[in-house]
């Protein structure tokens, strides 16, 4: 992952972003992880702003032996600095650049083959949020914080999410780069996820228009018909309540050299080139409702336990 990239994406969003950190290559973040004096630096930066004298005082250490610590954490990308006026002079105010880190192991979702890899990715497992109400997630066993508060999209047990809804915003993922890792040349990135439209109860004639984005590149609309309720989906779980989407569409976006599709038909004129993957450490996925959609009908984003599917968002990636 992109240190600098981190800075930015955590300054143009503010400290809600979530970092994923892959254990077998994330090295420059883990090392700055793996100091218990650096992770009480970040916990109190975390509760506000700070700055060096403060965390001195408050952890009776010299500003020293402070700095030098900020300045690992701030190398990978894990506080950011500014300099203010102060009372004496200049002082250097520290920042957090993310409210959640977490370490991720692969689960045995991922697929190795000559001509493809694929990676499953759970729908609660977004790096990025921001989103409106009607909103809401929930697992197999209960909603997760509370019905139509955003900030319940931070709730630690949205890592075994399997439905996420809400009517205008965005959610990321970060998948692995695993086409850096290959001797042959890249011809396709497919990702596939059951969705649906998102309204108060359910209406099978509700238009939403769902954009995708691939490392921050619109590449495409997909029009989404409605929100079914009409039947419970084939593994949507007992408690959810009828009156609640049951299921969504299958839907398969593609992207080559020649254009991205959904479902094999052509819908914008973004091609593999245009989404540069071969200079990302990651793949990033965006996915959600712009505010200046022709159709802002919501959308549901079913996962494992949900749907008539039982799969995450699923990003293939052919040779």
């Amino acid at each position: 992952m992109d240190i600098l990239a981190l800075k930015y994406l955590a300054m143009s969003s503010g400290s809600d972003s979530i970092l994923i950190l892959d254990p077998y290559g994330d090295f420059a973040q883990l090392k700055g992880l793996a100091s218990e004096l650096r992770i009480k630096i970040l916990e109190l930066v975390h509760a506000g702003p700070r700055n060096v004298n403060d965390i001195s005082r408050t952890l009776n250490l010299p500003q020293s032996t402070i700095a030098t610590n900020i300045m690992i954490l701030e190398k990978a990308g894990l506080i950011r600095t500014e300099t203010s006026k102060g009372r004496k002079g200049t002082q250097k105010m520290c920042f957090p650049v993310f409210r959640e880190i977490v370490i991720r192991f692969q689960d045995g979702r991922q697929v190795d083959a000559d001509d493809s890899i694929q990676v499953e990715m759970p729908v609660g497992l977004y790096t990025q949020f921001h989103v409106s109400a009607p909103c809401g997630l929930c697992t197999k066993e209960s909603i997760i914080g509370y019905l139509d508060v955003p900030d319940s999209f931070l709730d630690p047990a949205r890592m075994k999410a399997g439905l996420i809804w809400f009517e205008k915003g965005y959610l990321e993922y970060k998948f692995p780069n695993n086409s850096l890792y290959k001797d042959k040349p890249l011809k396709g990135i497919e990702i596939s996820a059951e969705l649906s439209s998102e309204v108060p109860g359910t209406n099978k004639e509700w238009l939403s228009d769902i954009t995708l984005w691939v490392n921050q590149v619109e590449v495409g609309t997909w029009t989404s018909p409605g929100d079914y309720g009409d039947r419970r989906g084939k593994y949507t779980p007992e408690w959810w309540k009828l009156e609640g989407s049951q299921y969504g569409l299958l839907k398969h976006w593609r992207i080559t050299p020649a254009g991205t599709y959904v479902d094999g038909v052509r819908i914008s004129e973004v091609t593999i080139d245009d989404i540069d993957i071969s200079s990302h450490r990651s793949i990033t996925i965006g996915m959600g409702i712009k505010d200046s959609a022709d159709h802002v009908g919501g959308i549901n984003i079913f996962g494992r336990g949900f749907g008539n599917y039982d799969q995450d968002i699923i990003l293939r990636l052919t040779f």
